[in-house]
């Protein structure tokens, strides 16, 4: 066996030892941040109608205005990113903004004042998504980008996992008390701002790295290529096929789950997710991404069947864990895609424009998902689920021999 054929073989044991500390730093940040969101996020609907009289209607509007915002602010975040050429004090400035909306929610005396913590929270989220995802791809060593981004999107999951179970734990200790609550979600969005402000270090930019002066004109995003609008064509479709997991919820209820241990649906799956994602990761940098994101796409189908036909809990409850493994195997590797087809100057656009694409293609799914709801059942809702699916693996050929192309020739062996 050659060094080159050890050292391949050994890759998979110690790939997680390549991985830069500033990888590890930001998805540890991802997970805090994630716990003291989830924490309040939990709880927030409840405590809006209960606590302050809200509507239902208010709570959609308050919850449709946040994702919009976070979704056009990702864009314009990314686009500056490249613009300065730096991407650490951006994701910085979205994480404190997030961290220092917290302690509104347990001081807010109105529903006003709630509303205004929402919007701050979400402009911050829209603030560091892009350029904490195009750090990620600075960072991350050549053959690791799988890796890099199946950690950080573990670890997030792993956040938003623990966040819900410490509302519950929290609830019964206080006795219902949601400010009790929201309070200790402060502690873990501190932390983060923190490990990103002192424990991330941004990379010196490469030497006669093109400087971006109009991240957003045509001649720039014309730049990101046909296999980067590849990609965000088979996401799209891929993200209409997912719809929001609001649904998965409704089909929980639907089957007969109690109440109180619907919850446990979201449990589950972000579980499979957090513990799926990293290895699908660090293997898509072992044997292609293509295969894995097909993989993950019969995943959605299987479990889009599986909830439309299979009744009783065990049903929804194999169901649940198949979209969670579909998750795990799809996210990190189509942001690996991104970084892996653009420009490293355009990487903060790439990532802006792919966010906000997929952000109002999950909007027209949740809508689409609504409507069938409403007019053929659960069953209508998750075969159409599994139709897009379909179509968006068909997408999935045409991406691979364009990667193909673009990938360089290998050169003469001595």
């Amino acid at each position: 066996m050659t060094k080159e054929d050890t050292g391949a073989a050994d890759r998979p044991r110690t790939s997680w030892r390549r991985l830069p500390a500033g990888i590890w730093a930001l998805g540890f940040v991802s997970m805090l941040m994630d716990i003291s969101s989830e924490m309040i996020h939990a709880l927030l609907p409840v405590y809006l109608t209960v606590g302050l009289g809200a509507t239902a209607l208010a709570v959609g509007v308050i919850e449709g205005i946040a994702e919009a915002t976070a979704a056009i602010t990702k864009v314009f975040s990314g686009a500056l990113s490249d613009r300065i050429g730096r991407r650490k004090e951006l994701a910085a400035l979205g994480y404190g903004l997030a961290a220092v909306t917290k302690p509104v929610f347990p001081l807010a005396p109105s529903l006003g004042w709630l509303i205004a913590a929402r919007f701050v929270d979400r402009v911050g989220k829209g603030i560091r998504g892009a350029p904490r995802d195009a750090l990620v791809a600075d960072l991350a060593p050549e053959g690791l980008r799988g890796a890099a981004f199946g950690l950080r999107q573990s670890l997030d999951t792993f956040g938003a996992f623990l966040g819900p179970l410490g509302a519950i734990g929290l609830m019964w200790a206080f006795s219902d008390d949601f400010r009790s609550v929201f309070w200790v979600a402060v502690i873990p969005a501190f932390l983060a701002l923190a490990l990103v402000l002192f424990a991330v270090r941004e990379p010196a930019r490469p030497e006669g790295l093109r400087r971006v002066r109009a991240p957003l004109s045509r001649a720039e995003l014309g730049l990101l290529g046909p296999t980067y609008w590849w990609v965000v064509a088979v996401a799209t479709l891929f993200t209409l096929a997912r719809f929001s997991e609001a649904f998965l919820i409704l089909r929980a209820q639907a089957g007969g789950l109690p109440l109180m241990l619907v919850p446990l649906v979201l449990v589950g799956m972000n579980a499979v997710y957090a513990l799926s994602a990293w290895p699908a990761g660090a293997l898509s940098d072992r044997g292609g991404r293509i295969g894995l994101l097909a993989l993950g796409l019969c995943l959605l189908v299987a479990a889009d069947l599986v909830l439309a036909f299979a009744g009783g809990l065990g049903g929804l409850a194999l169901g649940v864990l198949i979209w969670g493994l579909h998750m795990g195997l799809t996210q990190g590797l189509l942001s690996a895609l991104v970084a892996e087809a653009v420009p490293a100057e355009l990487r903060g656009t790439a990532f802006g424009m792919f966010n906000l694409v997929t952000g109002v293609a999950l909007l027209l799914a949740s809508v689409i998902a609504g409507a069938l709801w409403e007019a053929f059942g659960a069953e209508g809702t998750f075969l159409a689920g599994a139709v897009f699916a379909t179509v968006a693996a068909a997408g999935l050929p045409p991406l691979a021999r364009r990667q193909a192309a673009a990938r360089p020739a290998p050169g003469p062996t001595g």
